[in-house]
Parts: C-alpha cells; sequence; structure tokens
C-alpha cells in the first residue's frame, strides 16, 4: 500500500489554493484520484463538460503540480492523457514552529501527519481515545482519522513526514539537525528480546540504522491509556537522531559518515524524513512509534535544526 499526500502552508503555495479554488478542479481531482489515468475527452464525457473547459482547467492543475500529464500518439493526432499526484492533500498553517532559546528551530510533527507510507501487516493505529479504522489492514493508513494517532505500527514499510525547512526560510546555516522520537520493535503481544533494525533516510539519503532490542509491555506506558491491553506494546524508547558535520548519530553513538552536506538542505524547501523497516533487514521485528497519549514521553516526532 502507498500513499502521497501533499502539505502545504497557503501562505506558502497561492498556486496549489488557486487550483483547488473551483468546483471543476475539485470534481477532476475527484474522477482522477483512483489512480486510473484518462485523457480529456474522457473527463470531459464523464464531467458533463466542454472540451475547452475541461482543457483550461487541467492547465491550472498542471501549473499548480497537482496534477501531471503526457501527449501520447491517438487515431487522428495526439491525445493529452492526465493522472492526479497525489492522493490526499492537507492544508493548514505551519503555527508549530518554535524557536528555542538555544538558538534551535523546532517543529513538532503530528504522528498521523506522514506525507507517505507504504508498509505491511500486522499493523495499526490508535488514538488515545480508541482504535482506529481496521487492525492489520495496510489501507487503515489513509484513513482521515489518522490525524489523531497517538500510536502507529507496521511490520515492514515505512512512513515518512515532510517537515519546513525553516533554515532556509530564515537563511540561516545549520549546525545539526536533530529528530526525537519513541520507538520500539513491533511484535504480536510484547518480547523484550525481539530485536529489530530501524532505518532513516532523510532527503533520500539514507542515514543509517537503529537496532531496537525489542517490543516493551512489561507495565504499563506512563501515558499509555486504560483502555488498551496489557498484553500490548507499551512504550519505546526515545531516541535522538542528529546529523551534522561531521557524521549520523543515534545518541551519541555514530552510525554512518553521512553529513549535513550530504542532504543537501539549502537545496530543498522541505526536509523529508523517512522511517521504518527493511524487508532485507538483518532483524526485521518491525516497529512502533509512540506519541501523544501513549507511551512515556507524550511528545511529537520532534525536528530540531540547530543554527
Amino acid at each position: 500500500m502507498s500513499a502521497k499526500v501533499l502539505v502545504i502552508d497557503p501562505a506558502e503555495r497561492p498556486d496549489v489554493i488557486k487550483g483547488l479554488a473551483s468546483e471543476i478542479r475539485v470534481s477532476i481531482l475527484k474522477l482522477l484520484r483512483g489512480g486510473e489515468e484518462k485523457n480529456v475527452n474522457q473527463i470531459a464525457e464523464e464531467l458533463g463538460l466542454p472540451q475547452s473547459t475541461v482543457s483550461s482547467n487541467l492547465q491550472i492543475l498542471e501549473d499548480a503540480g497537482l496534477i501531471s500529464t503526457d501527449t501520447r500518439k491517438a487515431r487522428k493526432g495526439s491525445q493529452k492523457v492526465c493522472r492526479t499526484a497525489f492522493t490526499e492533500i492537507l492544508v493548514g498553517f505551519r503555527d508549530e514552529v518554535a524557536n528555542a532559546d538555544d538558538g534551535a528551530i523546532e517543529v513538532a510533527m503530528p504522528l498521523g501527519l506522514y506525507t507517505g507510507c507504504e508498509i505491511t501487516g500486522p499493523c495499526g493505529l490508535c488514538s488515545a481515545e480508541g482504535v482506529i479504522g481496521l487492525l492489520d489492514v495496510p489501507d487503515t493508513f489513509l484513513e482521515p482519522d489518522r490525524m489523531k494517532a497517538g500510536l502507529l505500527w507496521f511490520t515492514r514499510g515505512y512512513v515518512e513526514y515532510q517537515f519546513p525547512n525553516n533554515s532556509k526560510l530564515n537563511r540561516s546555516k545549520p549546525t545539526a539537525i536533530e529528530f526525537s522520537m519513541e520507538l520500539s520493535s513491533e511484535v504480536p503481544g510484547t518480547s523484550s528480546n525481539w530485536p529489530s533494525d530501524i532505518f532513516m533516510e532523510v532527503n533520500g539519503i539514507a542515514i543509517g540504522t537503529w537496532t531496537s532490542p525489542g517490543d516493551f509491555g512489561d507495565k504499563r506506558g506512563v501515558y499509555t491509556p486504560s483502555w488498551w491491553k496489557l498484553a500490548g506494546s507499551q512504550y519505546g524508547k526515545l531516541k535522538n537522531w542528529r546529523i551534522n558535520g561531521e557524521g549520523s548519530y543515534v545518541d551519541g553513538v555514530k552510525i554512518s559518515n553521512v553529513t549535513l552536506d550530504d542532504i543537501n538542505l539549502d537545496q530543498h524547501r522541505s526536509i523529508r524524513m523517512r522511517i521504518g523497516v527493511r524487508e532485507d533487514a538483518e532483524h526485521p521485528g518491525g516497529m512502533n512509534i509512540f506519541g501523544h497519549g501513549f507511551g512515556n514521553y507524550d511528545q511529537d516526532i520532534v525536528l530540531r535544526i540547530l543554527i
């Protein structure tokens, strides 16, 4: 299962807002959302609109990057074939950004606000109030209610988060970036001896791997709600992933030689962080990520950019 989600601040992407500000264009996006490619004539016929109207609105959507198109040979001349670029579009103001007292820029990312995922079961999502969607059904990771998630787990695959690159907006040069989150392995039930190789990528670059020792259930997590079964994962370990000018580290232990220069922060408007368990991992023990309302730390996934 895969998802491609666009997250925008309307102040930064007025072109996308314009693209969505039309019933016709929204209807076109809904028509293409299932992933099927359609040409201009097919779209016009299914929506009952003139071809010229569809063509002009498709151009606005393409200019905003909301659809992609190809020109292909047809019986007579050529035809434009269209497909949607995203499965979901999320609009929100970036008011979660704070400047820390120590000169760092900090962004707290809700657990369910991933912009892409490709996972296999067993898997699931929970909020502090209850289970979200269906357990062990990967498509549940596309449920809108995932935004409320305080715990997610899966066996193989990844979730990806897109953070604003505020160092670029502030025209400041970072000395390091850090990601902080509560993690554990994932096993049916729990087992303190269940190693899992959890990888991280930033801007498409493999940063390194941390091996979680187990899935912890010896006692209820400090913030884990009382309705959550004691036989399930209760808490994880709060891990700090840091990338600086000398390499990449987890809790101060070097895991690779990948540096800030390698992830090219100055070339990206956002910082994409992907975390998961590879199919060919030596210890493919799944993973849990704990957020607000679960585990021992009651925090989102936090990015800190050190200036």
